[in-house]
Order: C-alpha cells, then sequence, then structure tokens
C-alpha cells in the first residue's frame, strides 16, 4: 500500500469476471464509493478471476463480483451487487454513511 490508503490500514479487493457488464458495472460503483464514501483513503485492487485464477483460488472466490476488505482485519465479503453503498458499508464493516443533511426518505 502507499499514502494515505497504507496510513489508514484499508485495503479492499474486487474479484470481476473479464469484461461481463456486471463486473465493469461493479468496477465503476466501487471506485466511486471509494472516492465518495470513504474519501479515496482505500487502496482498491481489481483482480479479474480469468487472468488470475490462482488468486481467486487462493481466496476461494466462487462468484464474481466479489468484494473483500483485507485491511484492517479480519476480512469482509460482500458477493454479487454492489449497487447499494449503504449495504456495502455494513457488509464490510465500516460503519454507517455520513450524514449530509438533505432528507433520506419519507419519514425525515
Amino acid at each position: 500500500m502507499t499514502g494515505k490508503a497504507a496510513a489508514d490500514g484499508l485495503a479492499l479487493t474486487l474479484y470481476v469476471d473479464g469484461a461481463a457488464t456486471s463486473s465493469m458495472h461493479a468496477i465503476e460503483i466501487v471506485r466511486r464509493f471509494c472516492d465518495e464514501q470513504l474519501g479515496g483513503h482505500a487502496e482498491l485492487e481489481v483482480i479479474d478471476v480469468h487472468q488470475q485464477p490462482e488468486l481467486a483460488a487462493r481466496d476461494q472466490i466462487v462468484a464474481a463480483p466479489t468484494l473483500v476488505r483485507r485491511l484492517p482485519g479480519p476480512p469482509r465479503r460482500i458477493v454479487g451487487d454492489l449497487s447499494d453503498t449503504a449495504w456495502m458499508r455494513l457488509g464490510l464493516d465500516l460503519g454507517p454513511a455520513e450524514l449530509s443533511g438533505a432528507p433520506s426518505g419519507p419519514d425525515e
């Protein structure tokens, strides 16, 4: 890791399935999540399971996309749809999203 990501100790790995539409969408969503929700304070590694099957086997990846939080430990995984950022934060054990002051639903 380098820079601020190393200091914060947040490392994510996204396993994707080649150039599949769902994989391209997952990459876009996770990169935006890292920039907007984590302030760019995370290192993101993207691994294509077809190009690096040994890494997928080592990490026991059985479906793509799979997002893994490697650091801080213990590892956490989210498999499948990554479009809900609130669910992504909870699944990665990163805590709730910062409140922006704008109402988020009909109750507010």
